[in-house]
């Protein structure tokens, strides 16, 4: 699959070709240009630092989207091991947008969830665009309660635009379903670790993320509506979402800043789809981490301070 250029990125894409000239220009000829190599390779490497450290609000959302980036299912083979996929909600039927299962995480046993979008046009049929319907919350909710009934503890990978806003969820009460979980998982009486892996949208991303620790990789974004529907609805047109971005504090930094995150778990230069295997050596880091120091915890103190957590959120100062 060709590699996707984001536009922020040409200047490094085009000091890369510059370099892949002068390589195959002096292919098969005796000539010494190893001092010119080195300073076009050390000159990239100076790019991609001014470039990568220097995002904006709007820029990481377009990394957090970018079609390479590892999804739920490629961190469960990296980062995961003995994973069991369990299907259905036992009321209507399966969901493959919200993949779920038993697995080990640096042997701790656990409850793994997350949301599945696709790279191709049949798999992003087959995942409804990574956008759950309700029977992927019910399913979520089922084994939570599962977890729950084994004290196992929960991870929860978030990466939606938003929970499916179609007939079929609607008449199946896709709202009633987020509202739920909302509800048990702040009571769910074992540990509970969300990480926002890509996009955080709205109540499809919270459907599934009310934790003890709340995790997100440092390029993702976690959102209470997408910088395009931000823009549509203040400025009357999506051109304007890079101002939406930076005006709703999505990304990681800033949701540090506002306690609503508990961590920003690192990516390599450039984003998790330039090196896979070490944003899934961070994220297993970071999830057991979390998880350690959550099993130490009471279950009541645990479900104290879960409380504590979301009621202290969106305080006002004056």
């Amino acid at each position: 699959m060709k590699l996707q250029i984001l536009d922020f990125e040409r200047p490094i894409v085009e000091l890369e070709q510059k370099l892949e000239e002068i390589k195959s220009h002096v292919k098969g000829q005796d000539i010494n240009l190893a001092p010119e190599v080195r300073k076009m390779q050390e000159k990239i490497e100076a790019t991609k630092k001014e470039v990568y450290a220097n995002l904006s609000a709007w820029q990481r959302v377009q990394i957090s989207r970018h079609s390479a980036r590892p999804f739920f299912l490629d961190y469960v083979g990296l980062a995961f091991t003995d994973f069991v996929e369990l299907k259905g909600d036992r009321l209507y039927s399966d969901d493959a947008s919200m993949p779920a299962g038993l697995a080990t995480i640096d042997g701790i046993k656990c409850i793994v969830i997350g949301q599945q979008k696709g790279r191709d046009v049949k798999e992003n049929l087959l995942r409804n665009f990574g956008s759950p319907h309700p029977e992927g919350y019910r399913k979520a909710l089922r084994l939570m309660r599962l977890a729950e009934k084994f004290n196992l503890p929960v991870v929860c990978l978030i990466d939606t635009p938003g929970a499916y806003p179609g007939v079929g969820a609607e008449e199946r009460h896709i709202a009633e379903a987020i509202a739920v979980n909302l509800r048990e998982m702040m009571i769910l009486r074992t540990p509970i670790v969300a990480i926002v892996i890509g996009e955080g949208g709205s109540g499809g991303a919270l459907g599934i993320g009310v934790a003890d620790r709340v995790l997100m990789l440092e390029n993702a974004y976690y959102s209470v509506i997408s910088p395009e529907g931000c823009a549509a609805i203040l400025w009357k047109h999506r051109k304007h979402a890079p101002e939406a971005a930076a005006a709703l504090k999505l990304n990681a930094t800033e949701l540090l800043k506002l306690e609503l995150i508990d961590e920003i778990v690192s990516e390599p230069l450039g984003g998790a789809h330039r090196d896979p295997a070490a944003a899934a050596k961070s994220l297993q880091a970071a999830v057991t981490s979390a998880l350690r120091s959550l099993e130490k915890v009471p279950v009541e103190k645990l479900l104290q301070a879960r409380y504590d957590k979301f009621r202290k959120m969106g305080r006002v100062q004056e």
